[in-house]
């Protein structure tokens, strides 16, 4: 079947009136623009115009701005993710940094406090430092960095900044184990400040109290006085702090006094102490004359003369030393007899 065919001209159609319309209208579009840019006369036409197309730029450009915003909200989401670890992270770091700084502000007043106790009571003092605590909830005792080999011993009293602490009870070649004065199977004879009163202060079992057992109804004890080592058994040297009296009520049978007291030393916070070495007791017997003093109170006896004599021959020296030290250790104990009338 036989296609119609349009014989309609058109612009760009073949033949010469085609060709000669098409360089009219390129002529009259090339006056337009010439005329155009040199008087904008079409302006305002082509403002109108833009009017009209914008829109369909923004709408032909949305796709790519609303990836490219997409692409940039979620980098920056990750960007700000980055920087708010980075930023945690630092907090913490400086936060630990300043725990520590607080750590070693209160371990530079713990020295502080021993050396100035150290100063001031004229003490031979050890120092040492707790490594270890007994976990065990029926024992209050601590594990120090020191033993027999830098010169610990069993026994030692250990003391902190404010008080008596507890004892040496077991010493290994570098460290040691300390019985704190609140063990239970711990007890301290003390004297009180106010009164002199003595007692003995046994340990609770609890960190923060001390008990005062079997005291007198008559005696003299009230909340707040101040409990001292006695000095008595030896073992703890005399006027050291041990606790403050808390509350004082009688016991069950009403026959005695039962009060309870604070340990004065910061059994629970102190990380350094102090092991107390020998020291001298202000009481006891005055100490004996020497023997230089009882001889030179004797009378002169022959055994210089003989001694310096016969010292020309070693034999002969060791002969009248030898007889010299039985009269010069019988002259004192006849000095010591009475004089009979």
């Amino acid at each position: 079947m036989p296609i119609a065919r349009d014989n309609t001209a058109t612009l760009f159609a073949e033949g010469g009136a085609s060709t000669l319309r098409l360089i009219l209208f390129l002529a009259v579009a090339i006056t337009v623009m010439v005329i155009d840019h040199r008087g904008d006369y079409l302006q305002s036409l082509r403002a109108r115009a833009s009017l009209l197309v914008e829109p369909l730029y923004r709408l032909a450009a949305l796709p790519a701005s609303v990836a490219r915003a997409t692409r940039n909200a979620v980098v920056s989401q990750e960007q700000l993710s980055n920087e708010n670890r980075e930023l945690r992270q630092q907090l913490l770091l400086a936060q630990a940094r300043l725990n520590r700084l607080d750590a070693l502000l209160a371990q530079n007043a713990r020295l502080k406090d021993l050396l100035d106790a150290q100063q001031h009571l004229g003490l031979s003092v050890q120092f040492a430092r707790l490594i270890d605590v007994d976990l065990d909830p029926f024992r209050h005792r601590v594990v120090l960095d020191v033993g027999s080999n830098q010169g610990a011993r069993i026994g030692q009293p250990l003391i902190d900044a404010h008080g008596i602490m507890g004892q040496l009870i077991e010493v290994l070649p570098n460290t040691s184990v300390a019985m704190l004065i609140t063990d239970p199977t711990h007890a301290i004879p003390v004297v009180v400040e106010r009164t002199g009163l003595r007692a003995i202060a046994y340990g609770s079992g609890a960190s923060d109290r001390l008990e005062l057992r079997d005291v007198p109804r008559s005696a003299d004890l009230r909340s707040g006085d101040k409990l001292l080592t006695s000095g008595l058994g030896g073992r703890f040297p005399a006027g050291f702090p041990v606790g403050v009296v808390g509350e004082v009520s009688t016991d069950s049978k009403g026959l005695f006094i039962a009060a309870s007291a604070r340990p004065t030393a910061a059994l629970d916070r102190s990380g350094e102490v102090l092991l107390l070495q020998d020291q001298p007791q202000p009481y006891g017997p005055p100490q004996a004359k020497s023997a230089d003093a009882d001889a030179g109170t004797s009378p002169p006896t022959d055994a210089a003369p003989a001694t310096a004599a016969n010292a020309s021959t070693p034999a002969t020296a060791d002969k009248a030393a030898a007889t010299s030290a039985p009269r010069a250790a019988a002259q004192p104990a006849r000095a010591s007899t009475p004089e009979q009338p």
